[in-house]
């Protein structure tokens, strides 16, 4: 017979195993959330109505989905278009969308709903940031509730490509008007709460139609002074930083087990861009001159700490059809003096290089106004902050130059329309961009890009200086994050933590 005494002290140490136990199991369960680190705070949160990268970077493949998805490897892959038929004159694409699908506002995704969405972004008055990929468009039928057939007015190489860009993603009917502040979209996640100047937070969708994420909640924290993002991943105040802004530190996160460095490739041309419709810049024989003046080795050193990549023109090394064009300009001052001479331009000329707030911008802003002083040019430099930077330069065009990545994947379309920020008017581009636009076969298209890299880098539109790398920075642990950048986005629904 058991003594009272004995069985309590029997249930009291059978209590500890399974209170043991259960500690154990709770700490070996992987986190079910991560914090993630931005440059830069959207100016809101809908790629549909803004150019601006850090939109994408937040709400695309996470909130909002289109009818085909850019992989991590560049690749189209269907999204809430399951499949899709081409007809024989590649004008006609008929898509099957997935059923069962809803938006997280309960409403029903449905050919009515993509057909809206692509009637909304190529309309007179449309928004769209990337209006041009809707342009040949002709028209857009719904066929069913799950069939939606779209015709072109001619065949578009990058069709399925271009449908797959943040710009194309599928906002809620019914929230449209509310899109910037409360976006509602059919992705794995839902957007949470804004808090402005800090953080974003998406949580888990319960609904979502395909495989659920591990994740129950991501928060995004904006942290762009290299310092502050420093002492966050070191402290472990955020778990990922995607694009970390602090080349010169990478070193001491690789010596530390806790972290994982991974430096990989963007489609960001990091240019000095010029303002083509202002004088002296109208002169392409300045505009050579700045070309001639500027010392990539010495901007990539200085303020990439030698991790970047050179290039001559509007097209990154990685992609096909790549052509190098670094030689085209050589450093030489002496050059840079005799254009600007021919031209016409006293020295001691006045330029204002507006500089929005990454890093890359404002050290490699200081290095290039140094470099133009010594041909006779005086850049004066003025700091911007990104909404203002948004407002200003790329909206109403009052600047000289501006240094900027350019991360949109092949985007030589941005040279063919007359109201972009560059002011670049040349009707042979347009002719020459309107042709590869229209041209399917690969060889061809390849053989064309040769020639827009080619017509853009000796009419030195801008300066190219070089592609930003992808220098990412995680906790150790963390699965799934992309190691490339083909899109500007923070692709999360295949990231995890090791078990």
């Amino acid at each position: 017979m058991i003594s009272s005494f004995a069985l309590t002290r029997r249930i009291f140490l059978a209590a500890s195993v399974a209170v043991a136990a259960l500690a154990g199991a709770a700490e070996a369960a992987p986190r079910k959330d991560i914090s993630v680190g931005l440059r830069l705070e959207p100016p809101h949160l809908d790629p549909t109505g803004g150019a601006a990268a850090a939109i994408g970077e937040v709400v695309y493949a996470n909130v909002y989905e289109g009818l085909t998805r850019i992989d991590r490897a560049g690749q189209v892959k269907p999204a809430l278009a399951e499949r899709w038929d081409i007809s024989a004159d590649g004008k006609t694409y008929t898509f099957t969308l997935r059923k069962g699908v809803t938006f997280h506002d309960g409403s029903a995704f449905d050919a009515a709903a993509a057909k809206g969405a692509l009637d909304r972004a190529r309309a007179a008055d449309s928004t769209n940031p990337q209006k041009g990929l809707f342009e040949p468009i002709d028209s857009v039928e719904v066929v069913d509730p799950a069939t939606l057939k779209v015709t072109l007015k001619r065949p578009t190489g990058l069709f399925l490509f271009n449908m797959g860009w943040p710009a194309a993603v599928i906002i809620a009917p019914g929230a449209v008007a509310d899109a910037k502040t409360k976006p509602v979209g059919t992705g794995p996640f839902r957007f949470d709460a804004w808090a402005k100047g800090a953080s974003l937070t998406l949580v888990r969708n319960p609904t979502y139609w395909g495989t659920a994420p591990r994740l129950d909640k991501v928060t995004f924290k904006i942290i762009g002074d290299a310092a502050a993002a420093f002492a966050a991943v070191m402290s472990g105040d955020l778990d990922a930083y995607p694009l970390y802004p602090a080349p010169e530190q990478l070193d001491q996160f690789r010596a530390d087990p806790r972290f994982k460095v991974v430096v990989g490739n963007t489609e960001g041309e990091t240019i000095l861009a010029m303002n083509n419709g202002r004088k002296p810049l109208d002169d392409v024989r300045v505009r050579r001159a700045i070309n001639h003046a500027v010392d990539r080795k010495a901007i990539i050193d200085g303020a990439m700490f030698g991790g970047a990549k050179p290039i001559g023109s509007h097209f990154p090394p990685t992609s096909a059809g790549y052509v190098d064009l670094t030689g085209l300009y050589p450093f030489d001052p002496a050059k840079a003096q005799a254009l600007l001479k021919e031209a016409g331009v006293a020295p001691g000329t006045k330029l204002r290089l507006v500089l929005p707030p990454p890093d890359y911008a404002r050290r490699s802003g200081e290095i290039i106004a140094s470099q133009l002083k010594k041909v006779g040019l005086e850049a004066e430099i003025v700091p911007m902050e990104w909404a203002q930077w948004l407002s200003d330069v790329f909206k109403q065009r009052n600047y000289d130059m501006t240094i900027i990545a350019h991360v949109e994947p092949l985007d030589l379309d941005i040279f063919a329309r007359d109201d972009y920020y560059f002011d670049y008017k040349s009707p042979a581009y347009k002719a020459l961009y309107t042709e590869l636009a229209g041209t399917v076969d690969q060889s061809k298209r390849l053989e064309l890009y040769g020639k827009a890299q080619r017509m853009l880098a000796e009419d030195a539109v801008n300066a190219w200086l070089f592609v930003l790398p992808k220098n990412g920075v995680w906790n150790a642990k963390v699965k799934g994050l992309w190691e490339n950048a083909p899109i500007p986005v923070n692709d999360l629904t295949e990231v995890s933590w090791d078990e």
